[in-house]
């Protein structure tokens, strides 16, 4: 006859004082086929009656955009998945020497932050798009400035509903001209 640890008596000992029950694990059912296609069909009764999904951990301003809208919710949900596994294979490169992959790391995690905080805020913080960060997104001036002499400024780059476009750097340069052809002297 073996001997046993005191560890093993001491176990012995507890599970003859505990109060504590132990549970029995129940066997698997075994269904007949009959039963699993009610199974089934009950399961298909029970998800069309709950319904579409409502989305709630997505910001209400953004919860309604179309699958066609260039920020809709399923295609960031879609970059962000894209970015993560980018964002897994660059780990090695969190703390390397090279400062182009570690800058490519910090990008892509700063990346799937500002994605994840979109779809929870509804704001969009980063300046490009898509899931490789193809798309850049333009400016939209929607209250204009002016200087004192009323002429309006304007930043290169930005869509201006008074013109109808975004400003170029041809405009600016035009605009430029102009201006110093205009005289200071009183």
């Amino acid at each position: 006859m073996a001997r046993k640890s005191k560890l093993a008596q001491m176990r012995e000992e507890l599970a003859l004082n505990s109060k504590v029950k132990t549970v029995k694990q129940r066997k698997k059912r075994k269904l007949t086929e009959e039963q699993k296609a009610a199974l089934v069909d009950r399961m298909a009764k029970a998800r069309a009656a709950r319904g579409p999904a409502k989305n709630l951990s997505i910001h209400e301003s953004i919860r309604t955009l179309g699958d066609d809208h260039f920020l809709s919710p399923s295609k960031v949900k879609d970059w962000i998945k894209t970015q993560k596994d980018l964002l897994a294979s660059l780990k090695e490169h969190k703390d390397s020497k090279d400062k182009g992959l570690r800058s490519l790391y910090w990008q892509t995690e700063t990346y799937i932050t500002n994605l994840q905080k979109y779809l929870n805020t509804g704001v969009y913080l980063d300046n490009r798009y898509g899931d490789e960060r193809q798309g850049k997104i333009s400016y939209r001036c929607t209250t204009m400035a002016y200087y004192a002499d009323g002429t309006p400024k304007r930043t290169v780059g930005v869509w201006y509903p008074d013109i109808g476009q975004e400003y170029t750097t041809e405009m600016a340069s035009e605009d430029y001209a102009r201006a110093k052809r205009i005289s200071n002297k009183k």
